[in-house]
């Protein structure tokens, strides 16, 4: 193994350290040889290895063999952080072999909308689902010494415009929805690498956001990571290195211009020297790694562990009279052409080539069961051919149960656009309405990167398995799942609406003019639905099992001022062994601030077998309780009531525990502006006012008798409260301000 070469970017030449910044090709970072630095590779993606193999090549289809894992919208359904970590763990194998420094993934930014292109590379709607699975994939991988690099930093949430629309939103709506995961991750993961986005947040490039970069990132999370940039997101070398980006990719041949702006002080030799050290240590980092000669990993193992993956990423949202599982003595219909040419992952820059592929149909054919095929559809645009139908209709006639696979073909969802509706091809629902009208007991299984709609054509299936974009070994699973050989435990990661027009974006997505209003604010998903209580199809961490659950002995104790632990007990209550996922939301009382309802703060996934009951315990810390404040600048835990929910689902709660939290103490900073109530509310402010008002009254000046007019004067500033009863404002208010100043300084 090498020894450290433990360069000092201080002792480097401008041109040296300037190259450094920028890779010296499309998939490897700049090395200096003669310094012991290699230029190792870095390379896609979030779920799988994507290693071209030509390094000069963006090629995304011309890559080295690698496991092709379920896809984040896949495997976020699992709710299983420690799956997630096998993953990671399997995909750091394959960078090993490969002689890949870093993996460029997860991709943690927020489904907004479902209807954003690149939905199926991301996690969910929610940043605690988000944060959890994702730094679990972080871990694995970086436990086999290989870098990630966390995307899309931030607020990258859809593809139309991408790379320059503005993401334009308050600042507590990216505290709380946009960067939350990212924090987590970077706390709990150290992740070693980030990676900026393309778009423009509130104005300002992710590639030149120094507040993002800088003081969020490195300042308040600890970061000590690199941060590089999406392919071709850099605009301005100078600006930013300053903003805090150390690695260009791919390079611009730009880095002439980095020599000349620290010549001529627009960048300082001490802000290069930092971000050139950065990519120094990354080399150091990965350099044992990289030594590793010879190693090979057991491709078999891995498509095991992607089969148990897509096992578990798997939800089961319907299954009528007990359809599912099927039984081995029935004549099994198999419809769709998606059975056959499975559409198992994403397009883009994710694409993999997979070290093997199982389809569902191979999977059927080599079990015990009595199987016929049709094809029933194409996968392209053309119209629907009669001749399959009929060929689908005798199948299914014939047939004691119809497993029918339906989906979006490649064509429909994919980096680089984003989609316009949630329909799936009307020729497959019409094929639908034709079967079950031939053999009513039909199963649905789909193939989709994110949310399709249901609504209209639900009635006709009397089983329904979403099961999303499943990597290789999808098919297989798949099969599984029907057979009763396993057993679903997946969980929404995103709400099924009822509509497309009922989702909370439909007005502001995507955009226009450059810019993209988040005009629904914290109001994402589930937030938005369960606070208006509008009706949804299937809600945000709903899923079926083959077994029955119990869940009983809900207790909530404090374990802090702000903190607490949430105890109960989870029986399987069926003869069939299974998983279920206990959910803890989090349901403020009465607050000053807009809050949503209730919000996921904790969850867990319990496996028991028949019969079996595990005790579970589950933390909150002052976080979880806790909003960003405007006002403050900060995070802010107001004392009060909280409910406690103990939930199957955001729609299922089992148990509410009511428990009161103390509260953080902080205060808003009172100001010539403040209004009278707020003086009056204020813990320091309120003893000042109150003295005020008895001098005030002792000059003859009094407030007014009447209750409904003092309604109104306690929003009014108190200047101007005091005006208005006949006293001279400005100095009463001049004389509460430096009465309030006196009691904050001791």
């Amino acid at each position: 193994m090498s020894e450290p070469t433990h360069v000092n970017s201080s002792d480097l030449s401008l041109e040296e350290e300037a190259s450094l910044t920028s890779g010296s090709d499309s998939w490897h970072v700049q090395g200096l040889p003669d310094r012991g630095l290699e230029g190792y590779m870095i390379t896609d993606g979030p779920y799988g290895l994507r290693k071209a193999k030509d390094s000069s090549s963006t090629d995304v289809y011309g890559s080295v063999p690698a496991t092709c894992f379920p896809p984040t919208a896949g495997l976020a359904s699992s709710w299983n952080p420690e799956l997630t970590y096998k993953v990671g763990q399997a995909m750091g194998e394959e960078c090993v072999q490969e002689k890949v420094a870093v993996i460029l993934g997860p991709g943690v930014n927020i489904k907004r909308s479902p209807l954003g292109g690149r939905d199926f590379e991301y996690w969910s709607e929610d940043p605690v689902l988000t944060g959890h699975q994702a730094a679990e994939l972080v871990e694995g991988v970086q436990s086999q010494g290989i870098g990630t690099s966390v995307k899309h930093f931030a607020a990258n949430n859809q593809e139309t415009e991408r790379l320059r629309a503005s993401s334009d939103m308050d600042e507590r709506t990216l505290r709380e929805i946009y960067l939350p995961a990212f924090e987590y991750i970077v706390k709990k993961a150290k992740p070693w690498t980030l990676m900026c986005a393309y778009n423009r947040l509130n104005g300002v490039f992710g590639s030149e956001d120094g507040r993002l970069m800088t003081d969020i990132l490195r300042g308040e999370w600890g970061f000590d990571g690199i941060v590089m940039s999406d392919w071709g997101a850099v605009h301005n070398r100078a600006a930013a290195l300053n903003a805090g980006l150390n690695l260009e990719m791919p390079p611009s041949d730009s880095d002439d211009q980095v020599v000349a702006a620290v010549k001529a002080g627009e960048l300082s030799k001490e802000q290069l020297d930092k971000m050139a050290q950065g990519m120094i240590d990354l080399i150091e980092k990965a350099k044992p790694a990289m030594s590793r000669d010879g190693y090979r990993y057991d491709v078999q193992a891995h498509n095991q562990v992607a089969r148990q993956a897509a096992c578990e990423s798997v939800v089961m949202l319907k299954n009528e009279d007990g359809i599912l599982p099927l039984r081995s003595n029935e004549k099994i219909a198999v419809i769709g052409e998606f059975a056959r040419t499975p559409r198992y992952q994403g397009g883009g820059s994710s694409h993999i080539s997979p070290t093997m592929v199982t389809t569902a149909l191979e999977a059927f054919e080599n079990s015990s069961m009595e199987v016929s095929f049709a094809p029933g559809f194409t996968l392209d645009e053309e119209p629907q051919d009669e001749a399959l139908t009929n060929e689908a209709l005798q199948a299914a006639s014939k047939a004691d149960k119809v497993v029918l696979f339906l989906g979006l073909p490649e064509e429909a969802e994919s980096e680089g656009f984003d989609r316009t509706s949630l329909d799936m091809p009307a020729k497959q629902v019409g094929l639908l309405g034709k079967v079950s009208a031939v053999n009513p007991n039909v199963v649905v299984v789909l193939s989709n990167g994110s949310v399709v709609s249901l609504t209209d054509w639900l009635p006709q299936a009397k089983g329904v398995l979403e099961a999303w974009l499943l990597g290789q070994a999808g098919g297989q699973a798949v099969v599984d799942l029907l057979t009763g050989r396993a057993n679903p435990s997946g969980k929404l990661a995103q709400t099924i609406p009822l509509r497309l027009n009922d989702d909370p974006t439909v007005l502001n997505f995507p955009g226009e003019e450059g810019h993209v209003n988040y005009g629904e604010g914290v109001f994402v998903g589930y937030r938005y639905y369960d606070t208006l209580d509008k009706p949804v199809l299937f809600p945000f961490g709903f899923g079926l099992s083959y077994s029955d659950f119990e869940v009983s002995g809900v207790q909530v104790e404090k374990t802090g001022a702000n903190a607490a632990r949430v105890h109960a007990t989870v029986t399987n209550t069926s003869q069939v062994d299974g998983a279920e996922t206990l959910q803890v939301y989090v349901a403020p009382g009465k607050a000053k601030v807009n809050r949503p309802a209730h919000e996921l703060k904790a969850f867990s996934k319990v496996f028991l077998k028949a019969g079996e009951s595990k005790a579970v315990s589950m933390d909150l810390d002052e976080r979880d309780f806790a909003y960003w404040s405007r006002i403050m600048k900060d995070w802010h835990i107001e004392a009060g009531d909280y409910g406690i929910e103990l939930a199957t689902s955001s729609r299922d709660i089992v148990q509410t525990v009511t428990i009161h939290i103390d509260g953080d103490g902080k205060t808003f900073r009172l100001n010539e502006e403040s209004s009278m109530q707020e003086w009056e509310e204020d813990p320091i402010g309120s003893p000042i006012l109150s003295a005020k008002l008895k001098e005030l009254e002792a000059d003859g000046v009094h407030l007014p008798d009447d209750p409904n007019t003092m309604v109104l004067f306690r929003t009014m500033p108190m200047g101007t409260v005091v005006t208005f009863s006949g006293a001279n404002g400005r100095q009463v208010i001049k004389d509460l301000m430096a009465s309030y100043k006196a009691a904050l300084a001791k």
